[in-house]
């Protein structure tokens, strides 16, 4: 069970610790919240999941209690010594602990090799929830990922083409991902209570998942920097040559080169493949 808010303002204290919310370190303190994490990932005994940032370590604590092997980046020098001292002796051998930036390790140094499955399951820090989503779409890709996020971000990772929130994490994540019902998450489930309301996302990988290169998101994002721009007018700016396939595809689709990129489905954007181009 999680630290009652109270008992999380003890420890903290015991730590001498002040949470810091350049980290977004706000501390779960709902048993509920934790018990649907681990149902939405469906963890099991043997199952590798990775976490990001455990602070306290309540939900480490479940994941290691449901009998999976944990890979967890702490960034906190305090409530990473924490967490070795008691879950490390708790549990050798099953909790692998390292004090670093998720940015830096995104999945918290796990090396992924051949027939290896692993589940995402993380209170992810809101602000570098979008670089870091990123780095892991990159591969290999978890099978499942449940989210603690801000809901203003969840929302934009799953938004549909035609609407405001919809941009390029969304076709990035929608190339590999399909949408499972998540839950909703109040502000009184966290200590100290964040000023924004958060949302359990679930996603599942895709039978057959697309991951862009870099450099066809690299063209991805500069069309949506100018997102009111037309597509066609954007292309001939980013890919002069190789663009003009792709809208070709997009007006058998029924999309036209005078589109918006928000106009676009995520599934079109994997269509489009860039080149390197040659050094001059």
């Amino acid at each position: 069970m999680p630290l009652s808010p109270t008992a999380t303002r003890d420890l903290l204290a015991q730590l001498g610790h002040q949470p810091k919310r350049f980290l977004g370190q706000n501390f779960l303190v709902d048993g509920n919240i934790v018990r649907k994490s681990l149902e939405l990932a469906a963890v099991a005994p043997g199952d590798t999941v990775v976490e990001v940032g455990p602070g306290l370590g309540t939900l480490t604590t479940a994941l290691l209690g449901a009998g999976a092997e944990v890979w967890a980046v702490e960034k906190d020098r305090v409530l990473h010594e924490h967490i070795a001292a008691t879950l490390g002796i708790q549990f050798p051998g099953r909790l692998h602990l390292l004090e670093a930036d998720a940015m830096d390790y995104p999945l918290a140094g796990l090396v992924a090799r051949p027939g290896l499955d692993f589940k995402i399951v993380a209170n992810l820090p809101y602000a570098i929830s979008t670089p870091w989503m990123d780095a892991v779409l990159s591969g290999p890709l978890p099978a499942r990922m449940v989210l603690m996020l801000q809901q203003e971000a969840a929302q934009r990772y799953v938004a549909k083409p035609g609407t405001k929130l919809f941009g390029a994490i969304s076709i990035f994540i929608q190339g590999a991902y399909d949408l499972a019902p998540g839950h909703k998450v109040g502000a009184s489930c966290f200590f100290p209570r964040p000023d924004i309301e958060s949302y359990l996302l679930h996603l599942v990988r895709k039978p057959e998942p697309f991951v862009f290169s870099a450099a066809t998101k690299k063209v991805i994002r500069a069309c949506f920097q100018q997102r009111r721009k037309q597509i066609g007018a954007l292309l001939r700016g980013q890919l002069p040559d190789q663009g003009a396939a792709w809208l070709a595809e997009l007006s058998a689709l029924g999309l036209s080169s005078r589109s918006r990129p928000e106009e676009i489905p995520a599934a079109c954007w994997t269509k489009l493949t860039t080149t390197p181009k040659p050094a001059a």
